[in-house]
């Protein structure tokens, strides 16, 4: 390192020096995603004005005690990469010999168990290999005053929580619950039970808003539960008897959705026929809405399901989701079933085993009746996951999505893309829904027994 310019640090207490060069920027640490399964030097991915790079602690590297890591090191030797140190000294025009020289390089390529040919299995999206089942109607079930109503999947933008800081509006009307600040615009919030004319319970700091566009404007339905994500054969969905027509608020129904072999009945909304054009005119003057740039609709987006396993929090594209249903109190354990399988579970009379992703994102199981199970078919099998929470549903453009950094061995390729949500500086790692069962233990459950085995009453 003799005769160039060098970056001097320190770690644990001493001092060591890079090449100036290789630092592009020396930054804050920023909020970091943890990846399961990572190498232990990786202790996250941060966002670093727009780019997704994975941060490394330099003392794990040198297998010494990690302190007060405040400061990242954003290097350009070979990939992009951040390196988490205690303190920066400064730049020395000539080798500072009281500071070690350091080769990254060969340290980040003995900590990573680089997995062969991980580059050459991305570039695709992963919705592209699942098979789209056009007979089949995705549904978003939820409750209002003890009923259950359904919006189709395509006319929700995304699924989040009431936070607790709402604005009020001054002289709103009764169903107006208040407005927040959601990315580039204000969101009215409208409480959906008054809509409909229902009992509902009163708005909680945790209840589910399901944010919908009708005409131009985005608006936010305040709900009382989510219940799951339902993929109907067309066969199941009848249309409105006549009689209900008869009435203005009876209009609000499009369609009636019958599951669990008619055992259920789902009333599925019309979003258009929600709002009277008064009420939406009144809404937006009281909310001086920001205008809605006109080509932001039509921007490539993707939907994902967001799910909680431990602290973490993943993406699944909602292609990829068959049903999002609550974990069953029991569920059923047969001989000779795979060690990894926690049981099986009746779905609407066919027998799906689940899975406990506990292991796979290394979380704590949680226990509660958050638990939910979603359910994915990968090639000829429906296999089920739990997860602890499955809160919202995302649309997320295509620009805020990137590959995932290279983040280690075979264990990470599950996480494929990563979404980057700049504004609030949130990175959600995204499953590649093929890498949720590795190749030996698909095998295993085909061994197990043919899928969709109906499980008799």
């Amino acid at each position: 390192m003799a005769g160039e310019p060098s970056l001097t640090f320190r770690v644990d207490g001493a001092r060591f020096a890079i090449p100036a060069a290789s630092v592009r920027e020396v930054a804050r640490v920023p909020r970091l995603t943890r990846v399961p399964h990572a190498p232990a030097s990786l202790i996250g991915i941060g966002n670093f004005r727009g780019a997704v790079l994975p941060v490394l602690s330099f003392a794990t590297l040198l297998a010494r005690p990690r302190g007060d890591e405040a400061r990242i090191l954003l290097v350009e030797d070979g990939d992009p990469v951040g390196i988490a140190v205690d303190s920066v000294e400064g730049i020395a025009g000539e080798a500072d010999v009281a500071a070690e020289p350091v080769a990254l390089a060969p340290l980040i390529a003995a900590s990573f168990a680089r997995a062969a040919g991980r580059r050459g299995a991305r570039g695709g999206l992963a919705a592209a290999q699942v098979t789209e089942r056009r007979d089949q109607i995705p549904l978003l079930v939820f409750a209002v005053g003890g009923q259950e109503f359904a919006l189709p999947l395509g006319a929700v933008e995304e699924v989040l929580r009431l936070p607790r800081d709402v604005t009020l509006l001054p002289q709103a009307e009764a169903a107006v619950v208040g407005s927040i600040a959601l990315r580039d615009t204000v969101l009215p919030l409208l409480s959906l039970a008054t809509l409909l004319a229902l009992p509902g319970a009163a708005a909680g700091a945790r209840a589910p808003v399901i944010v919908v566009r009708i005409g131009a404007h985005r608006f936010g339905l305040v709900v009382d539960a989510m219940r799951a994500v339902e993929r109907v054969p067309e066969s199941g969905v009848d249309a409105v008897p006549a009689v209900f027509n008869r009435g203005g608020a009876e209009a609000r129904i499009q369609a009636i959705c019958r599951l669990d072999g008619g055992r259920r009945l789902v009333s599925v909304l019309a979003v258009d026929h929600l709002l009277s054009d008064a009420l939406t005119a009144r809404l937006l003057q009281s909310s001086e809405e920001k205008p809605v740039v006109a080509n932001a609709r039509d921007e490539p987006a993707e939907q994902f399901l967001l799910f909680r396993v431990g602290d973490g929090e993943f993406g699944l594209p909602v292609a990829a989701i068959e049903d999002v249903v609550q974990v069953p109190e029991t569920l059923t354990r047969l001989p000779k079933a795979p060690a990894f399988v926690q049981g099986v579970m009746n779905l609407r009379g066919a027998v799906v085993p689940v899975v406990d992703q506990v292991r796979r994102f290394s979380g704590v199981a949680a226990r509660g009746a958050k638990r939910r199970v979603i359910v994915v078919r990968l090639g000829a099998m429906r296999v089920g996951f739990t997860v602890d929470a499955a809160p919202e549903v995302l649309r997320v453009p295509v620009s805020a999505l990137r590959n995932a950094p290279e983040l280690g061995g075979a264990e990470t390729r599950v996480f494929e893309r990563v979404a980057n949500f700049a504004d609030d500086q949130r990175i959600v790692l995204i499953v590649s829904p093929r890498e949720l069962l590795d190749r030996t233990e698909q095998d295993m459950l085909a061994a197990f027994g043919p899928e969709g085995a109906v499980v008799q009453p």
